[in-house]
This record gives structure tokens, sequence and C-alpha cells, in this order.
């Protein structure tokens, strides 16, 4: 009998269609895994023993992780904040829908920075997640609890959601392979938004041709997405038999700036390495334009956040606290004041400055500017590279309690994934080696729509790594 913990999603489902196992046995697996473990590693907020998997097709009696940002039918969906600590979805996020149609068995929803905002899950408003490989170390985030499910066994795959790298980023502190897909790409109904302009959901998995896999089943078109690409779907699968050989890379030193750490440099120019012995060749670059990728983010995400969150004031979504005798201004200012976690709200005030009479110009129409700029830098360069490659993470995944005393150096760890989200281009991080025994992730970029260079190029750094990436759980 195969260990189905251990099997990959893909392995998973052919011994599933092939009868070597039964459809609902990695389902069973999985849930006993979860309430043995869970309490270890804090990678669910919501488990659901129900959600066996009711159908054929390719993701067949696989057991899926979704984001508590994502919306589930008939299952809890928090954002890992007390405003909605009680809130059940009517309906499904087009994801999940396809998923459940792909035969996918949900598991439960995963723990999160508080509505995304976060780089290391420390921000949910219940509980910090923690890393596999040292419990006393940040998963990254905000989709850290996703990640934590799938590196420790409690999911064979998960959905995470990528504002300005909270896919790739618990992925690189995790040892796992995590997509950013192009804006568009994947359908966004049903995702709870922190900043419209810049979220993808996107998969973690433990290696490139399950990324795929998740691709081909949550990638294509959505007419209730208004941002949703109108194009035929792709299989992703097929790039995963293309050589590298020949490929051109662009290598922006300005992805390798202060604060990186020697250890993930080396590691990462080791994964480049890799590619150029398998016939791929490589040029150092520049992206002027990355100094302003940084607040041009945070300006535009936390303007964003501000629009977005006005929604949940306790009377029309969210827990509502006791307001008898309160005016609508008292019983709205102590239902967010109360129910909002720090972070949460030391966004939404940056947010509504950056927009206010007087300061929109100043700072968020600059924000846009700077924008196009990166959009821009990134245009010129893959006139000349198929692909750009630099670290995901400047550092290995950080202690617990780090940063939480600074925000500004919480925010600082998001630099190199943040001008991705804003150029709308798609991105992976795939494992390339370890820093001081902890996973360091290598990010690759493609101009839009090119996830497939994507997967064709993470798939020969993983082949010719071939890295150890089981945690010591």
């Amino acid at each position: 009998m195969p260990d189905i913990l251990e099997m990959t999603l893909f392995e998973l489902v052919e011994a599933v269609k092939c009868g070597e196992i039964e459809r609902d046995e990695p389902f069973e697996a999985y849930i006993e895994r979860i309430k043995k473990v869970n309490s270890d590693y804090n990678a669910y907020i919501t488990i659901n023993e129900r959600g066996r998997s009711s159908g054929a097709g390719i993701l067949e009696g696989a057991p899926i992780a979704i984001k508590d940002c994502i919306c589930t039918k008939g299952i809890r969906t928090t954002c890992a904040s007390k405003i909605l600590s009680g809130y059940v979805p009517p309906y499904d996020a087009t994801v999940v829908t396809r998923i459940k149609a792909e035969g996918g068995a949900i598991t439960g929803k995963t723990n999160m920075d508080e509505f995304a905002m976060g780089s290391s899950t420390e921000n949910s408003g219940f509980f910090p997640s923690l890393n596999p490989w040292d419990r006393n170390r940040v998963p990254g985030g905000s989709s850290g609890g996703s990640a934590v499910a799938v590196s420790a066994r409690m999911a064979v795959a998960a959905l995470g959601s990528d504002t300005g790298g909270s896919v790739r980023c618990p992925a690189s502190f995790c040892g796992l392979v995590g997509i950013k897909p192009t804006y568009g790409l994947v359908s966004r109904y049903g995702l709870v938004a922190y900043a419209n302009s810049l979220e993808q959901i996107g998969p973690l998995t433990r290696n490139v041709r399950d990324c795929a896999l998740m691709l081909n089943t949550i990638g294509g078109y959505d007419p209730r997405d208004s941002t949703s690409i109108p194009r035929r779907a792709e299989d992703y699968l097929k790039y995963l038999e293309m050589e590298v050989k020949g490929i051109r890379i662009g290598v922006p030193q300005d992805f390798f700036g202060d604060g990186t750490d020697p250890k993930v440099e080396k590691a990462v120019w080791d994964g480049i390495h890799a590619l150029e012995g398998l016939g791929a060749t490589y040029e150092e670059t520049s992206l002027p334009s990355l100094k302003y990728a940084l607040p041009a983010y945070y300006i535009i995400a936390m303007s964003e956040a501000s629009s977005n969150l006005a929604r949940f004031d306790g009377i029309r979504y969210g827990t509502r606290e006791d307001d008898e005798g309160m005016n609508w201004e008292e019983s709205f200012s102590r239902t967010r004041g109360r129910n909002f976690g720090s972070e949460v709200k030391r966004r939404i005030i940056l947010g509504t400055f950056a927009l206010s009479s007087g300061y929109y110009e100043e700072y968020y129409l600059k924000a846009l500017k700077a924008r196009t700029l990166i959009r821009m830098d990134f245009q010129r360069l893959f006139k000349d590279f198929d692909i750009l490659v630099g670290p995901t993470m400047p550092t290995p995944a950080f202690r617990i309690g780090e940063k939480t005393e600074d925000p500004l150096t919480m925010y600082m760890s998001d630099i190199d994934t943040v001008s991705i989200n804003l150029a709308g281009i798609p991105a992976i991080s795939v494992p390339c080696g370890f820093a001081d025994g902890l996973p360091v992730g290598m990010q690759i970029m493609a101009p839009p729509l090119g996830e497939g260079r994507l997967i064709r190029a993470a798939k020969g750094v993983e082949e010719e790594l071939r890295l150890d990436l089981r945690p010591p759980i």
C-alpha cells in the first residue's frame, strides 16, 4: 500500500484513476492527518470533514486546501479576521467550482494574514501559522496556512492569493512551488478583495508538474469576472516535456540589492547555472524602476484596501458589536475598531490618507505613474530575454516576532515580489537550495501569458538540482 501522504498530486490522481487506491482514501487519510497535527502548525482555520470528492476529473480524489479569503459555499470564510468570524458564503468562488468539477476534495480553509495584509501570517486574527521546517519561524504570507498545509502533509495542493507576493513568499519559505499567474488568467470571482488591480489566485504544490496541473484546473475565462482575459484554456503540462536549451535568461542585479542574504544569492545562482547547464544562456542586466516598486505598491494596495474594506461595517457584512443607543457613525467605528487587527487598521488609515483631497495627486497619482514605468521596464527587458530570474525573497524564513514591531522592516521583505503584481506579469517560485537549513526560492518571471515559459524553466531547475524538500515533520 503506497503512503498516500507522500504521493504528489499527479501520482495520487493517477493512483485513483487506475484503481490502486479508492477515491475517498486520500481525503480520509488527510483529514486524519489534519486532526492529528493541525494544532502543531495552525495551518487551518476551518476543517471540512464532509468535503469528499463527488466526481471524476483531472483532480479526482485529490484533497485540496483553500485560502480563507476564497469563498466556499457552506464553509465559513473569515479572511482570518474577527469581523468575518461567522460568515458562511452562499456560493463557491469560480476556482472552487472548477476544482470540485474536476473531482477535487476540499479539506478546509487555511490561515492567512488578516485580509491578506502581511508577509508572515502573524497578522491572522486567530493565531500565527508555524513553518514546518522550523516551528520558531514564519511560513511567509499572506498565504502561509496554505503553504504549511502542503508542506506538513495536510493537503496535497492548495490555493492561495497573491497581491504582492503572497503565494511566492510562502512557497519560498516552505520549500514549495508557487505561481502568481498573469493578471486576468485566473478568475477572481469569489475572492474577497484586498487590492483588485493587483491580486491573483494561484496554486501551491510540492513540484512543478503539480503546479501545472492545478493551473490547468483553475485557469481560463470567466464571464463573471470583468478582469478575466477572454482566451481559450491552455494545457500547461505540455511545457514539462520541452527543453530548456536556447532560453535567454536576464538576471537584473537590482533584485540582489542590500539586505539580500549571501546564502540566498548563492542558491539562486546555483539555479541559474543549472539552467545554463541545460543549454540556456544568461546575461546580467538592470531594472532601474525597481527602486520605485515598494512605495508604489503600498500606496496603491492600501488605497484599494481602504475602499474595499469599507463594506465591512457590521451592517451589510460581518460581526456587529452591541450598539444600542448609538448612531450609525458610532456603531461603525466601534465594530471596525474592535474587530479589525492593527495591521488592517494601519493600512486602511494610510490608504484613506493617500486618497484624500489634496494628497491624491501627491501620492496615489504618482504611484500610478511609477507603476507605468515599472511595466515599461519589464516590457523593455522581455524584448531581449525570454525570462528574468532573481530571488523570491531576500532572506530565508525569519523568526516569529522578529519583524512585528517594525512594519517597515516587514514591508521591505516584499522588495523582490511586488513589482510583478504592479506589472501584471506571471512569476513562479521554485526551490533552488538552502540557507542555514531553510529553503530558498528562485523567482522566474515571464511576459504576460508566459506561464508556459515559467513551467518549462522551473522544471529544468527542479530536475537538475534534485533537492530533498521534505521538512523534518
